[in-house]
């Protein structure tokens, strides 16, 4: 029972977080603006935040099993409590950065920072290794319904401003106490989560061991080249395409990126199912290599019906690699290296995601308005190709199990 509290309480402060994101997704950029901050000055604050998720992943992947992953979780999470409190009540450009980089503040929309490091090494604590990929697609099921939830609070600011008389400013600054607010509970319930969860082994892990060190450098490396691909296919980039594809804008855009968010959710529960019956590295390949084909021939499609129609099958298909992605690499490796081993992975995605965009502005100013929807996906397919390569005999502790006893069987 203590197990199921556990990761009950570890997918609500998730889910708590990630709704703070998806809402500093929306209106950070917007509050800036109203800060009377020019757009190169936006851009570096952004770019500040993101270097603050990045470098928090890469001191957790340190120290979070020393320090305690629950004390880790509720500190990162009390941290970017801060910052949102920090810049609700500052004006000055200087504490402006300062508080968007020691408080992490994401204005991707999308959880990348280093508090799933800690979980991703904490939920396995809480299940067998026959339900763990299926605990992983939960797990990601709640941060993307938390994602859909933030951007909905997007509109808070305007609905402020609109029924509560309040001007701009005042109402990005109420808007950032209700994310402060957010995460705050994600910290206190954080500190709930029962001591099981912890590290288990007394002996110390100061990296990972020789055994695991080929295993999760070359996993980090290639999850860095499916992330660079992905980097091309950011949502404002794709929502730009279709803009001045079709001339659609936000009065579609904003249902449609919506309904992607469930679908990537729904999804997250198919790849469970799927893993179980032909395990891991699989499903993470045949869902994934199919998505990024049809994503090649989205610029094809003559009419908007049919680009959204492949974009929504993509959708369903692309993000089903996620849950299973995070449960291999934990299982991959020695219990004590979790962290370590969720880490160095996550980094190296959150490193290669952010250098995509520049190079798919660059392409689309240069070369073609659809190059980003034709590199991506290239680069994601060569990813699936050398990580079945690479790994497809590498098994998991439950396929291993089940293949032995087929044998035995037999």
């Amino acid at each position: 029972m203590s197990h199921v509290l556990d990761r009950r309480l570890i997918y609500a402060s998730a889910g708590l977080r990630a709704t703070a994101v998806g809402l500093s997704g929306v209106i950070v950029a917007l509050y800036l603006a109203a800060l009377h901050l020019d757009i190169g000055s936006i851009g570096i604050a952004i770019s500040l935040g993101l270097a603050g998720c990045a470098v928090g992943t890469l001191i957790v992947t340190l120290v979070a099993d020393r320090m305690g992953r629950r004390a880790t979780l509720a500190i990162l999470a009390f941290l970017m409590a801060l910052g949102g409190l920090a810049l609700a009540f500052t004006t000055r450009v200087s504490l402006v950065m300062l508080s968007v980089l020691l408080g992490m503040v994401n204005g991707m929309g999308r959880d990348r920072g280093a508090g799933l490091t800690v979980e991703q090494a904490m939920l396995p604590q809480t299940t067998t290794a026959n339900r763990r990929t299926s605990v992983f697609a939960w797990y990601n099921l709640t941060i993307d319904g938390g994602h859909a939830i933030g951007a909905l609070l997007g509109g808070l600011p305007a609905f402020l401003r609109g029924y509560g008389g309040m001007s701009a400013l005042v109402s990005y600054r109420w808007t950032w106490v209700v994310y402060c607010v957010l995460c705050g509970m994600a910290g206190i319930l954080a500190l709930r989560i029962s001591p099981s969860v912890e590290r288990r082994s007394i002996t110390p892990a100061h990296f990972l061991s020789p055994a695991s060190r080929p295993r999760v450098m070359k996993f980090a490396l290639l999850s860095g080249l499916d992330s660079l691909g992905g980097g091309f296919l950011t949502t404002a980039l794709l929502g730009f395409w279709f803009f001045k594809r079709f001339g659609v804008d936000e009065s579609l855009l904003g249902p449609l990126f919506f309904t992607v968010r469930v679908a990537n959710g729904l999804s997250h529960l198919g790849a469970a199912w799927i893993a179980k019956r032909i395990g891991l590295v699989k499903t993470m390949v045949f869902t994934h290599l199919p998505s990024s084909l049809l994503l090649m021939l989205v610029p094809c499609a003559p009419t908007l019906s049919l680009a959204i129609i492949m974009f929504l099958i993509r959708e369903s298909l692309v993000e089903m690699d996620v849950p299973t992605r995070q449960s291999y690499i934990v299982a991959i490796v020695e219990e004590e290296e979790r962290t370590k081993a969720a880490g160095i992975t996550n980094l190296t995605r959150s490193a290669a995601w952010a250098i995509g965009p520049f190079m798919a502005g660059s392409l689309m100013r240069f070369l073609s308005l659809s190059a980003p929807l034709i590199v991506g996906p290239a680069l994601k397919i060569a990813y699936d190709v050398l990580l079945y390569r690479a790994f497809h005999d590498v098994k998991p502790p439950e396929e291993r199990a089940a293949h032995s006893s087929v044998v035995t069987a037999t």
